[in-house]
């Protein structure tokens, strides 16, 4: 008989993992809340189920006799899945590990008892005053961050500069929170002009590849990545202290193996402050983006991870020069989309478009991954055309959307 794999999600960015999987000879078993999910049309057998919903998922996983789970690219099923593995006995990380991840407010408790470096961070729940909870933040040092404990793709996610700010915050960080808490915590200064992201493969215990990226931003969505470049452009000792640590907190929270997708910002004091372990895959195809740079099929190795199986060595080797990119297509309000243009000169660099949304549909403003359009992915074969494009994404790519 084919060995079943449970899928945890079919939105367009995570049905390639479900034609891997079928590639590869498994059958695949998937579960989405949503009714018009892409995914269904893929995977062999289709659940209409939230993937949050772990009780029914459970009895789904022991009616098709899987032989493996995996949340691809999601955060809210990171750990259903690993619930559902350890009361299986699936290939799967510590569920109480991946709980921590899965939860910002754990995971800063977390760092802070195991002395990494931490912002000052203060978690609430609803049952807060609004009053105590502005006091509370009035203690802090502003500028701060106020997000969601366990939302993903910057859903949610504010930087306030004064108190007169912070209700507005407050409110859309508790509209976007699931468990109904949120984190705040204060603003670290980056001494680079970039956040650290990107995604790194364990396996046996070990960091087998670290794909750090630089993350793009707009002027206009500053909260949210619109795109990420690799290689990073950091120096030797950057990427050994931001690997070191991160290979610190597996050790510590005894993850075993999976893709894990990491935001890291480098202090002025020169330490490195994970932002972020998101238990999955990274958002915005950064797997394929690596795929792409190095040969290496980063999907296919979650598929084998979920199944038990082993994935093959990583060749990290790339030219000096070269720089894969991408460019996260958005708006900055509704409207109607009706495309976009790139700049001649980099019309050539363009190897694939991936395309959400077609012309004449409603889109709306930036405010999180979810609303993305599309995602642009780019070969950039000099360091001359890549700091172009580091400085002018935005001006290179347009979006037409009409109000």
């Amino acid at each position: 008989m084919m060995r079943s794999l449970l899928l945890l999600g079919g939105s367009h960015q995570q049905v390639i993992a479900i034609k891997i999987a079928k590639k590869l000879g498994f059958r695949t078993v998937l579960c989405d809340y949503l009714g018009d999910n892409p995914g269904q049309y893929v995977a062999d057998v289709f659940y209409q189920v939230s993937t949050t919903d772990i009780a029914a998922i459970e009895k789904i996983a022991a009616k098709e006799k899987i032989d493996g789970i995996l949340a691809y690219a999601s955060d809210p099923a990171a750990l259903t899945a690993a619930v559902v593995a350890e009361k299986h006995g699936l290939p799967g990380n510590p569920a109480a590990s991946v709980n921590i991840l899965s939860k910002k407010h754990l995971f800063r408790e977390f760092l802070r008892e195991n002395n990494y470096p931490v912002p000052k961070s203060e978690s609430f729940d609803t049952s807060i005053s609004k009053s105590e909870l502005f006091a509370r933040m009035n203690l802090m040092d502003f500028p701060l961050v106020v997000k969601p404990s366990d939302s993903s793709g910057s859903k949610g996610v504010s930087v306030v500069d004064s108190l007169s700010e912070a209700e507005r915050a407050v409110d859309t960080a508790f509209k976007q929170s699931r468990n109904n808490i949120i984190i705040v915590e204060e603003y670290i200064n980056n001494i680079l002009p970039f956040v650290i992201g990107g995604d790194v493969l364990v396996e046996k215990g070990s960091i087998v590849f670290s794909g750090l990226m630089r993350c793009l931003r707009d002027t206009n969505s500053k909260l949210v990545p619109t795109g990420e470049i690799y290689p990073s452009g950091l120096n030797a000792v950057q990427k050994n202290r931001i690997n070191e640590l991160i290979q610190d907190v597996f050790n510590s929270l005894n993850i075993e193996f999976g893709e894990f997708n990491i935001e890291v910002i480098i202090g002025e004091d020169e330490k490195p402050y994970i932002i972020e372990i998101g238990p999955r895959a990274g958002g915005n195809m950064i797997p394929m983006q690596l795929s792409d740079a190095l040969k290496f099929d980063f999907v296919e190795a979650n598929v084998c991870f979920a199944m038990g199986l082993p994935i093959g060595k990583v060749n990290s080797n790339i030219a000096n020069a070269i720089s894969f990119a991408t460019y996260v297509i958005h708006s900055e309000h509704k409207g109607i989309y009706k495309g976009i243009n790139i700049r001649p000169d980099f019309e050539s660099a363009l190897y694939r478009k991936v395309m959400y949304v077609k012309k004449g549909q409603k889109v709306d403003g930036f405010s999180g991954a979810d609303k993305a359009i599309g995602i642009l992915f780019f070969r950039l074969e000099d360091i001359e055309q890549r700091e172009e494009f580091i400085q002018n994404f935005s001006k290179i790519i347009t979006v037409k959307v009409e109000q």
